[in-house]
């Protein structure tokens, strides 16, 4: 008896479970006509380096008072890129990720090895808070590399 009801229990919860992920194949972020932080990172990618360079181990820090980004730029290519220059949007990855971003910061290298790595810090532009904005492990780095043009 107590198998037959942990086995229809669990049959009945796999249903719920499947139609509650099938049920909309848009998220309402995209019902809502928005464009979820994920989705916008999906789109075409201008730049072919994009998917060999990485912004990763942000940290928002205050500097004589002003906000600022420290950040890892990450070479995942086996070529040597110079005169790296781009843009780094960053959005919290909450619940309320569908909102704006909550900051952006522009950053240059003019030389970064193949496989390799630079430690960088940069201005962090911002309306909020130093409090307001999220814990690292929340936040989400979106690059788009302007230069160098391939």
């Amino acid at each position: 008896m107590i198998v037959g009801f942990a086995a229809a229990f669990l049959l009945v919860g796999g249903v719920i479970y499947y139609f509650v992920q099938h049920s909309g194949s848009s998220t309402p972020t995209e019902k809502a006509g928005l464009q979820s932080p994920s989705a916008a990172s999906k789109q075409k990618v201008s730049n072919p380096l994009q998917k060999y360079v990485e912004v990763v181990g942000i940290r928002m820090i205050t500097d004589n008072k002003r906000p600022v980004a420290k950040f890892v730029v990450v070479n995942h290519s086996g070529a040597e890129i110079d005169g790296l220059v781009a843009s780094v949007t960053l959005w919290a990855s909450t619940s309320r990720s569908e909102e704006d971003a909550v900051g952006s910061f522009n950053f240059s290298i003019d030389n970064i090895g193949s496989n390799s790595s630079k430690e960088l810090s940069a201005p962090l532009k911002t309306k909020f808070k130093m409090y307001e904005l999220p814990d690292w492990q929340n936040a989400t780095a979106e690059i788009q590399i302007t230069s160098p043009a391939q």
